[in-house]
C-alpha cells in the first residue's frame, strides 16, 4: 500500500508548499536582519542570522532530496519572492528608527514651526539662498511610525514646500538633531547657507 509520503499529493504539492513557506520565512527574516544590522542593532542581528540559515538549510535540504522534482525549484523560487515582499511588509508595520526630513520652502515658516515645536518634534531651522531667493530649511527628526502625520502637517501649512527624507543610523541626545556646522557640511548645491550679517 501507497503511503502518504510516497503519494504524488506529497511529492508534487505538500513538498513545493514546505518549501514555499520555509523560504518565505528565512527570507523575511533575512530582511529585518538587513534592516537591523543597518540600524546598529548588533545583539539583535545575530540571533535572526541563525535561525535565518536554519531555515535556509531546511529548504536547501528539502531539494537537494527531490533533485528530479520541478515543483520544489519552483517553491523554492517562489518563497523567494513572497519573503521579500513580506519582510517589507513587516519592516512597515515596525516602523523601526528614526527619519530626518528635510524641508523647504519658500513660504515664511512661522506657522509651521510653531506647530513642531507644540508637538515637540526637534528641528533645526535656518534661513538659505536658491535658485529662486531667499527659502527657510528645517530639519526635523522623527520616529519612523509617526512620518506620515508629520508630512501631512507639512502639506497642510505649506502644500508647495519641497521636502526629502533620510535614514537616521544613530541620534545622540541634545537640544537639536544637528549642530549648525553639520548643516554647512551637508547642505545641498543649489543651497547657499546664509550667514548673520551678511
Amino acid at each position: 500500500m501507497e503511503t502518504f509520503l510516497d503519494s504524488n499529493i506529497y511529492t508534487y504539492i505538500v513538498l513545493p508548499i514546505l518549501i514555499l513557506m520555509a523560504r518565505v520565512a528565512d527570507v523575511t527574516i533575512g530582511t529585518i536582519r538587513i534592516i537591523v544590522v543597518a540600524k546598529g542593532n548588533k545583539y539583535l542581528a545575530p540571533v535572526l542570522g541563525f535561525f535565518e540559515v536554519l531555515i535556509w538549510l531546511f529548504a536547501l535540504g528539502i531539494v537537494m532530496a527531490n533533485l528530479t522534482n520541478a515543483m520544489t525549484y519552483l517553491g523554492f523560487a517562489l518563497g523567494y519572492a513572497l519573503g521579500n515582499y513580506v519582510g517589507i511588509l513587516i519592516e512597515e508595520r515596525l516602523a523601526m528608527g528614526n527619519l530626518m526630513v528635510h524641508i523647504i520652502t519658500k513660504e515664511k515658516a512661522g506657522d509651521l514651526l510653531r506647530i513642531l515645536k507644540a508637538r515637540k518634534y526637534k528641528i533645526t531651522h535656518f534661513k538659505a539662498y536658491s535658485n529662486d531667493g531667499e527659502v527657510s530649511v528645517i530639519y526635523v527628526l522623527v520616529k519612523r511610525k509617526n512620518l506620515q502625520l508629520l508630512v501631512n502637517r507639512v502639506k497642510k501649512t505649506h502644500p508647495k514646500a519641497f521636502f526629502s527624507i533620510e535614514d537616521v543610523r544613530n541620534v545622540s541626545e541634545g537640544l537639536t538633531p544637528l549642530k549648525h556646522s553639520a548643516v554647512r557640511r551637508n547642505r545641498s548645491n543649489f543651497i547657499k547657507v546664509s550667514r548673520s550679517g551678511k
